[in-house]
């Protein structure tokens, strides 16, 4: 008995010590998920870190680290690749009024009311025309409607319209000496609205002040109120007359001052670029404009494959009738990819940046969300990149759907309408006749649904497209929150590189938006202004040697992409200025600082290109911090006069990996040899490319 009571108790202790380790595993499992995916912030707030590991491989073992060995090489390298564009120092950003600038009225009986539709930069640009034509009528100007988020079902009710996208109360205070704003129109006027009872003008792009003088001033002062609808993004003409630059100063004021995106936007893209600068690393934002509407408008149906080239011709057919564009139907896009009108493709991106010298580890976000074509138009781009990052693999669902706010649920809201009781009543007949003598008629046809990630069988069968569902309206909202994101990401990289600067109408787009408000912010921030139609030509000398490209090409490659810093701004202010002020804001809100007694000339306002010596010297308020600045880091830039021999073939015989990455990143090419074939040749044609550098 002794023995048997003894075996139970054994047991019974086996059994709890089970238990227990039971209890602590589950312990231990849930304190190490709370470790990887919470951290207790300096604001004592609990956040989820999005867990973003980027690959790289050190390049310091076994090497010379002296000053004129590997670490010297790879400072000037670092220089190159990522330095300021040092000939543009002298452009400072400069948008207060300079002349005589009277302070807006405080009560207005007049009020100009604006409905803006389209995408995220055309929404942009609107909003600083309305500000400009609000201050040229001396009119009141309420907050603008953007009408993708007023037309969009189940969005949170607490953020709607303009407050959806921007800060409202900034907005307002940042235009307090330019012009009145209010949120909503007085009570007198808000019943003709509902009415439909106030003049309303559907205003095309690019209009002239003449236009808003002579044909809506004398209504507003009729009526006291008139509605703009603005659908083509922008509503005043890019270029105004001379005597109306201030107003041009004003658009700077409104789009890189005023239009502040509201915080929940603005802390998820300082997260955003928090965890990418979070290995201590610079990094390449790279925006495709890889857009359906694009690609259609400039006929590049055919460097798509399949179902995605049908896509493109039914939106090219689809503008063709409605006068979008001009031209056939069927284009040789492989002309157009030549002439510079199609955009580079990530693998052509991929390749060039190689060429000048970036590493297969250097981390690169792409902007835009979806590329048109699909995640294999990609493929490539990763495989030359293998820390290629966006908005959802640096943030979680749960930190996207804060920016929503509280949305319904659509299922909920907007059920299926119940029968009416004359139907339910047939049914009930139908259910108790008797025999049926002739056979039952066959059943109404299901109305076709379509679905939007599948095949497109809708394209075959109507000119038109099928109406945005529910769910799609609401997608469309929620973009222009993921644009917000990107933009303010890309504004803030290290460099950028446009893949495509137009839109779906032949204007601007995104990328031209955040070129222009980089040249404004930080002038000498890499952005690379690519010209196509020579890139195109570089492609096509290596077009049967794709990843086999040798010295010479290399070269050619490098001193566009310099060149491209500077030179391409005087391209740029001549066809997209025209089209839109913010894509290209310098001269009128920019200033040259003086030089500094004893500065090198570098330095100096003449190495500007002719289109930016026009603008006229920075006050003094602003020269003493920036002189005092220069003045700091002269002796940092004489370093960069130095031949930096050696630099690329030392970086890829040290970083070398795979073979695929060898493929691409060694000059050689043809049997993977080193990028340099010799020592004399690397320093002849390092000092050639810094002769004609960015100095």
């Amino acid at each position: 008995m002794k023995g048997d009571g003894g075996k139970m108790v054994i047991k019974s202790k086996l059994k709890w010590v089970g238990l227990v380790g039971l209890v602590l595993s589950a312990l231990s499992l849930f304190t190490h998920f709370l470790l990887a995916r919470y951290s207790y912030t300096d604001d004592n707030l609990t956040e989820y870190q999005a867990i973003t590991i980027f690959s790289w491989r050190p390049i310091f073992q076994n090497a010379d680290l002296s000053p004129n060995g590997l670490l010297g090489l790879l400072s000037k390298l670092h220089r190159r690749l990522w330095g300021p564009v040092r000939r543009l120092e002298s452009l400072q950003p400069h948008a207060k009024p300079r002349q005589h600038y009277a302070v807006p009225v405080s009560e207005s009986d007049r009020f100009i009311f604006v409905r803006i539709r389209g995408g995220f930069h055309e929404i942009r640009s609107s909003i600083c025309d309305a500000v400009v034509i609000a201050r040229l009528l001396n009119a009141t100007l309420v907050i603008p409607e953007i009408q993708s988020t007023t037309s969009s079902k189940g969005i949170s009710a607490q953020f709607k319209s303009f407050p959806y996208l921007y800060n409202e109360d900034h907005f307002m205070e940042a235009l307090a000496n330019d012009i009145t704003v209010v949120k909503t129109l007085p009570k007198s006027l808000k019943g003709a609205r509902r009415k439909k009872e106030i003049p309303s003008f559907k205003v095309v792009n690019s209009q002239s002040p003449y236009y808003y003088l002579h044909h809506v001033l004398p209504v507003l002062k009729r009526h006291s109120v008139v509605e703009l609808v603005v659908s083509d993004g922008g509503c005043l003409q890019a270029i105004l007359p001379p005597d109306l630059e201030e107003y041009q100063r004003l658009r700077c004021r409104v789009a890189f001052h005023a239009l502040s995106f509201r915080q929940e936007v603005q802390e998820l893209a300082t997260k955003i670029l928090h965890r990418l600068r979070a290995p201590g690393r610079p990094f390449i934002a790279y925006d495709p404009g890889m857009t359906r509407d694009a690609l259609a408008y400039y006929g590049c149906a055919e460097l798509f494959q399949d179902v995605h080239t049908e896509l493109i011709q039914h939106r090219r057919l689809w503008m063709l009738k409605r006068g979008i564009v001009k031209g056939n139907l069927t284009v040789n896009s492989n002309a157009q990819r030549l002439n510079g009108s199609c955009p580079l493709m990530p693998e052509e991106i991929g390749i060039i940046l190689r060429a000048y010298g970036y590493s297969w580890d250097t981390i690169i976000y792409v902007s835009g969300g979806e590329v048109f074509g699909g995640q294999k138009k990609l493929i490539p781009f990763h495989a030359m990149f293998e820390n290629v990052v966006d908005r959802t693999s640096l943030t979680t669902p749960w930190e996207l759907n804060k920016i929503y706010g509280r949305e319904a649920n659509l299922v909920d809201k907007y059920p299926k309408t119940p029968p009416s009781a004359e139907q339910e009543t047939k049914k009930d007949t139908w259910k108790t006749s008797g025999q049926r003598p002739r056979p039952l008629p066959p059943p109404p046809a299901r109305p076709k649904s379509y679905n939007i990630e599948g095949w497109w069988g809708w394209v075959a069968e109507s000119d038109n497209e099928p109406e945005s569902t529910v769910i799609e309206l609401r997608t469309n909202a929620h973009k222009l929150l993921w644009e917000a994101i990107d933009y303010m990401v890309c504004v803030e990289a290290d460099v950028f590189v446009p893949g495509f600067d137009r839109d779906g109408k032949g204007r601007p787009s995104f990328a031209s938006l955040v070129m222009g408000h980089r040249l404004y912010q930080s002038a000498t921030a890499k952005s690379f202004m690519l010209d196509r139609k020579e890139i195109a030509k570089h492609m096509e000398e290596i077009s049967d040697h794709l990843y086999e490209f040798n010295q010479t090409w290399i070269k050619s490659v490098r001193n566009h992409l310099r060149k491209s810093l500077v030179d391409g701004l005087t391209e740029e202010a001549k066809i997209s200025k025209s089209l839109s002020f913010l894509s290209f804001p310098v001269p009128e809100c920019a200033c040259l600082r003086s030089k500094p007694n004893g500065a090198s000339s570098r330095t100096s306002a003449s190495q500007l290109p002719a289109v930016l010596k026009v603008a006229p010297s920075c006050p003094a308020w602003m020269g003493k911090d920036v002189i005092s600045r220069t003045a700091d880091k002269e002796n940092d830039d004489d370093l960069d006069e130095d031949d930096d021999s050696g630099t690329f073939s030392l970086f890829f015989r040290q970083s070398g990996g795979s073979s695929n990455r060898n493929a691409v990143s060694n000059g050689g090419g043809r049997g993977g040899g080193e990028m340099m074939s010799s020592k004399e040749e690397t320093q002849m044609e390092d000092q050639e490319e810094m002769e004609g550098g960015d100095r």
